[in-house]
């Protein structure tokens, strides 16, 4: 273009709110907000039961339990000791 074109036909302002990069940095806080207030109001409306401490919660594993449970604590012991368990 030339400059007596330039003068002729001046570029034309868009409006903000046409501007892809504008939608583009308003966008990600915008929607980082609603999340959160999303997950605020969930919740507000669903929480969570208080546990009663006052009584002992202990709980003793049947045969049949500590049987399924034995790879899991072989696997804790293995991870606090630095041994290889021997197989049975």
């Amino acid at each position: 273009m030339t400059t007596a074109q330039a003068l002729k036909n001046p570029p034309v302002a868009r409006a903000w709110w046409r501007e892809p990069y504008v939608w583009l940095v308003i966008g990600g806080p915008a929607v980082v907000v609603v999340a959160g207030i999303a997950t605020a109001i969930i919740a507000m409306t669903n929480p969570d039961p208080v546990l009663d401490r006052s009584a002992p919660q202990t709980r003793t594993a049947s045969p049949d339990e500590a049987f399924k449970l034995a790879p899991a604590g072989q696997a804790r012991n293995h991870a606090t000791t630095a041994t290889v368990p021997v197989k049975p």
